[in-house]
């Protein structure tokens, strides 16, 4: 069975990584870090917390606090559903793209909890 892997890549001001469904589809991305070495414990972080993590939805009215690690599910400026996962100590270690549906945006958050514990981590070097 074929599963997701995390892919470090340099940018212009640090280094990042986006975890990759089997597919290949881009389901959490990371913030940039200064070193290789956070951005691999930012990795080692969502493998840990996404299994463990609650889910709060935030686009319900009066919703339920969930205690960190959690998925925050919210609505961004242009309508369309995220998720973002907050570690133990309440930092966000990823987050993923729009959604059109709840649906889908749940489907994203099953799959990092699916793929993130099992991931391989691969490093892309610059071209």
């Amino acid at each position: 069975m074929a599963i997701g892997k995390f892919v470090i890549k340099d940018t212009k001001t640090g280094v990042k990584f986006d975890l990759k469904a089997s597919n290949g589809e881009v389901i959490l991305t990371s913030e940039v870090y200064k070193s290789e070495k956070s951005c691999r414990n930012g990795v080692a972080s969502v493998a840990k917390n996404a299994a463990v993590a609650a889910i709060e939805d935030q686009t319900v009215e009066g919703y339920e606090t969930q205690k960190c690690p959690k998925f925050e599910i919210y609505t961004d400026k242009a309508g369309e559903t995220r998720f973002r996962l907050k570690a133990k100590n309440g930092q966000n270690i990823g987050s993923s793209e729009g959604y059109k549906s709840m649906k889908s945006c749940r489907n994203g958050i099953a799959s990092v909890v699916k793929n993130a514990p099992e991931a391989a981590v691969e490093r892309l070097e610059e071209k």
